[in-house]
């Protein structure tokens, strides 16, 4: 499937939808509206949904970037601190809007207050947490 949310790409908007909302795609989606700055590490993704592996995590996330809705943001090289990430995942401006539009925002407020209700965080994911973000995304 070519999904995409370019308007050059013949694929329609249910089609974007159905691709999206693919379990695992969906589950990564809400893990990064519920994050406490909706930009998680790769490592607090897959933390997030043990019953997958590491590559399938990753795998997805990836289609999510490909077709427009996530994107990739990393922090500058003088920000970089050893022992904590670099790299995070949120949405697009477009992607955001697209969710938007198809109700799919709905729960964000909802899975950001259950997200602050895990209590059983590995040391490293609250770590993680509080690593540095870039600024302005």
């Amino acid at each position: 499937m070519g999904a995409s949310l370019d308007d050059d790409d013949d694929t329609t908007p249910r089609e974007l939808v159905h691709f999206i909302t693919q379990q695992t795609r969906f589950s990564l989606l809400n893990d990064i509206l519920a994050h406490p700055q909706q930009l998680p590490s790769m490592y607090e993704l897959v933390e997030l949904n043990p019953s997958v592996s590491d590559a399938t995590v990753y795998k997805h996330i990836q289609k999510l970037i490909d077709v427009g809705i996530v994107k990739e943001v990393a922090l500058d090289d003088d920000q970089r601190r050893q022992g904590y990430p670099w790299k995070f995942y949120g949405l697009t401006e477009e992607g955001r809007e697209f969710l938007k539009d198809h109700k799919l925002l709905a729960a964000e407020e909802t899975l950001q207050r259950i997200y602050e209700t895990i209590s059983e965080k590995p040391k490293k994911m609250i770590k993680y947490e509080n690593a540095p973000r870039p600024d302005g995304v």
